[in-house]
């Protein structure tokens, strides 16, 4: 199968961007070769029932981040937090590249890997089998008749209040004025999360423990200032 069939069997309700950038050589061919294979969940499959079972030790509770980039924050997270299992997903070939170097390198066994439009992943998890979903920087699909591309969207909300459990975060950060504003009325309308903000500050700094990424620093170099939003599934 081409590379060009294996991309448009791919699910796409909310992936839209680019999948590949630079050749892959090297280790990082063959960790997307040999490592991959052995952190890839396959939704293809049956469901799990507990998703406590995909990981060889023992966790606590799953996080889920969905567009993890370059890694920054979730090999940061997996490291400081080995008795949390940990889900990312990303869709970008090189990213996820990085991402396996960094597993090796720190030896991470508490986080497994997707590498497609995470709403076919979040349909296949069980209801209220998370205790966190982190969206950092998604893509802000700046032009108005791209707002329709935004992973924020009333069907993906849906989902997250499903496989949280009662009490369970979702947390979103973003340097774009016009998605956080789209974040906070599509929560509103959604009607099942509620936004923990009391002050001011509680949006303006980042979380405890919260791994600053190089789009980020740069986000903040040219004047974009972050927000951080965070909501609880209501009980």
């Amino acid at each position: 199968m081409s590379e060009d069939t294996q991309r448009k069997s791919r699910s796409t309700e909310s992936f839209y961007g680019r999948r590949k950038g630079n050749a892959l050589r090297g280790r990082k061919q063959a960790l997307m070769d040999e490592l991959l294979p052995k952190l890839l969940l396959d939704p293809a499959t049956n469901g799990v029932e507990n998703l406590h079972d995909l990981f060889p030790h023992p966790v606590d509770k799953v996080h889920l981040e969905i567009g993890f980039g370059g890694g920054e924050h979730l090999t940061n997270q997996a490291d400081l937090n080995r008795s949390i299992g940990f889900i990312g997903v990303e869709p970008f070939i090189n990213g996820m590249a990085k991402m396996l170097g960094t597993i090796e390198d720190h030896h991470l066994e508490n986080v497994r890997l997707y590498d497609d439009d995470a709403s076919k992943l979040l349909d296949w998890l069980p209801d209220h089998s998370l205790e966190r979903i982190d969206l950092l920087y998604p893509d802000p699909w700046p032009k108005t008749r791209h707002w329709k591309r935004r992973f924020i969207s009333q069907n993906n909300l849906n989902r997250f209040a499903r496989v949280l459990k009662p009490g369970g975060l979702f947390r979103f950060a973003s340097d774009i004025d016009t998605y956080i504003n789209w974040t906070l009325q599509h929560i509103e309308a959604q009607g099942q999360f509620k936004w923990t903000a009391q002050t001011a500050s509680d949006w303006n700094m980042p979380w405890e423990g919260w791994t600053r990424t190089r789009y980020e620093a740069k986000a903040i170099r040219e004047g974009r200032p972050p927000a951080y939003l965070q909501f609880t599934t209501k009980l």
